[in-house]
């Protein structure tokens, strides 16, 4: 089962009048109702009476289970691995049961960029043993169905049945239904119409792929049944509205950034949950901040801004269980936080079989959150405007990108560090009409330019900002999230404020809709590269590398007609270039 303890000091007053004013109301009864005053007086609003499906996803599961058998049974035993191509809810959740739980049939590997590096660099996978899950609700997501031209060509050039390779999973009618139906896929798995995609971690966007993996679902399905029951309980008994109350009071409260400690089966949970809180609450203004997998600082060096949120297992599990690892550390680190006088919840989670019923009750918790803070959480009304962006700059001559690099100074007036990259040069790029500099970024400007460009960014941050940083990089490879992880750091010590990474295109599906509607703390600093060779999308006039720079475009151009502060940055190769990055930062601060 699944717990919720509350550390809140000044805020314990403000949760206990939320607890009670919801059980005054009867929301518990009005949630599982479907009751949409909840969020809104006008029933007819957008996105919410025909949103509401995930409400009862638990019991679907269930009904589910003999067909989800079936259709892994119809698997040829010669497929040995599973490559999900997916953005957002279609890909996050299914990401996290495999990283906590596994299974015994195939290893699941997520593909979710249009960097043509990282493409390209999938040269080992093979199509003959390869199973294709092509996830989009919509089934019109230009990343998704880009991807499914890439691996559709590879795979025909060596099977006369290509359509046996590849599953679709999406809405009814859609055109990746219709697709799937023309191209005899193996299976279409149609998904509840009335169910967002950050909501549907238990519906067939996660219990497909799961069931792939080899993933027992009956007993993970079973527990989520037992834990939605305990969400039907009063608010003050429900795991969900505690949380609820937790996290609306403290946003309210000043404390908008939720920043997550988890144990070692968790650690992918926050991805998971950074779309479902950002997408779900940052719009109209207002919103929640979640802060994931940021470097651990000192507890007297975090700002009143900040709520921390532990998911881990109860103290009388962890000699139980080794699966739990280094929970001892996140539940020191917790005892350390609350011993500061931050204000901390507590998730405990008794067996890994809880996890669909933990995705459920942050489900609930989520709604809730918006109907405390007074948004829609099922609506996403600001993402469109970057995708509408990227498609312009699709139509418009890019700008030149395979340039002789050329070395930036080095910001060490005495160049005692010139020679710490091995030569890596940095190449930067900005279009900020704050500072009044502009530049296509074919050369490197002067030691003092650099200097202040990066110091008006970093003077540009408040007490109470969070820097968001948006990388347009090929992803995975260990030293280039080293070096992300140590600009965060470099970021945190020169400003104090929270840091929030995320790579492109795959935010823009998640944390993309906090950063344009919710609440104008943000500061954002975007990093691309020269994206590589052009890797053609088969059966269209473009290629990945004019769709990510078309992306990365399109999104500066949206935060900055929302006045939003940015900095765009180009950092090529990666790894040196953030390095770079890094020592500017260091040295203006």
């Amino acid at each position: 089962m699944i717990d919720v303890r509350l550390a809140f000091g000044d805020l314990e007053k403000g949760v206990e009048d939320r607890l009670d004013e919801w059980t005054r109301d009867d929301a518990v009864s009005r949630l599982w109702a479907r009751d949409t005053s909840l969020w809104s007086p006008d029933p007819e609003t957008p996105e919410l009476a025909d949103r509401l499906g995930w409400i009862g996803l638990p019991e679907a599961a269930e009904a589910a289970l003999p067909a989800l058998a079936s259709l892994a049974g119809a698997v040829a035993p010669w497929m040995t691995d599973l490559v999900l191509l997916g953005m957002g809810g279609s890909s996050l959740a299914p990401e996290v049961v495999a990283k906590a739980i596994g299974g015994a049939g195939l290893p699941l590997t997520v593909v979710d960029t249009t960097h043509p590096q990282t493409i390209r660099d999938m040269e080992w996978i093979r199509p003959a043993n390869t199973l294709f899950v092509v996830a989009s609700k919509s089934g019109t997501t230009v990343e998704t169905l880009s991807l499914f031209q890439h691996f559709w060509s590879r795979v025909r050039e060596i099977s006369e049945s290509p359509g046996d390779h590849f599953i679709a999973i999406t809405d009814p009618d859609t055109p990746l239904a219709t697709l799937g139906e023309q191209r005899d896929f193996l299976a279409v798995v149609e998904a509840p119409p009335d169910v967002g995609g950050r909501f549907s971690a238990l519906s067939p966007f996660g219990l497909v792929p799961a069931v792939l993996m080899g993933v027992e679902l009956s007993p993970l399905v079973e527990s989520a049944l037992e834990i939605a029951d305990a969400c039907r309980d009063t608010p003050r008994d429900n795991p969900a509205f505690r949380l609820a109350a937790a996290l609306a009071e403290a946003t309210l409260g000043g404390r908008d950034k939720a920043t997550f400690v988890t144990s070692n089966p968790f650690e992918a949970l926050p991805d998971w949950l950074e779309q479902l809180i950002a997408e779900s609450t940052g719009k109209e203004g207002r919103g929640i901040v979640p802060i994931a997998h940021e470097p651990e600082r000192e507890p007297s060096e975090y700002g009143d801004d900040r709520l921390f949120v532990g998911v881990v297992a109860p103290p009388e599990s962890v000699a139980e269980a080794e699966q739990w690892g280094e929970v001892d550390d996140s539940l020191r680190r917790l005892d350390a936080l609350e011993g500061a006088g931050h204000p901390v919840v507590r998730v405990e989670v008794d067996a890994l079989d809880d996890l669909l019923g933990l995705f459920f009750v942050w489900e609930i918790a989520i709604a809730m959150v918006g109907a405390a803070m007074d948004v829609n959480p099922f609506d996403q009304p600001d993402v469109e405007l970057a995708k509408r962006l990227a498609k312009q700059a699709m139509t418009r001559p890019a700008p030149e990108v395979d340039v002789d690099p050329t070395e930036a100074p080095n910001p060490d007036p005495t160049g005692a560090d010139r020679d710490e990259t091995d030569g890596g040069e940095l190449d930067l790029a900005w279009d900020v009409p704050y500072y009044g500099h502009a530049g296509s970024g074919t050369g490197a400007p002067d030691p003092d330019t650099l200097t202040t460009v990066v110091g008006d960014f970093l003077a540009l941050v408040s007490p109470g900002d969070y820097i968001a940083i948006h990388a347009y990089l090929p992803g995975g490879d260990s030293e280039e999230l080293e070096a992300l992880a140590d600009l965060r750091g470099a970021l945190s010590e020169a400003t104090g404020v929270a840091t929030t990474l995320g790579y492109g295109p795959r935010f823009l599906h998640s944390t993309g809709q906090l950063h344009k509607g919710g609440p104008p703390g943000g500061v954002f600093l975007q990093l691309v590269d020269d994206a590589g060779v052009h890797a053609p999308v088969p059966g269209t006039d473009y290629t990945f590398h004019q769709l990510i720079r078309a992306q990365a475009r399109g999104d500066v151009e949206a935060l900055e007609s929302l006045e939003r502060r940015v900095l765009r940055v180009r950092v090529s190769p990666a790894v040196e270039g953030i390095r770079r990055l890094i020592r500017l930062v260091e040295h203006v601060s």
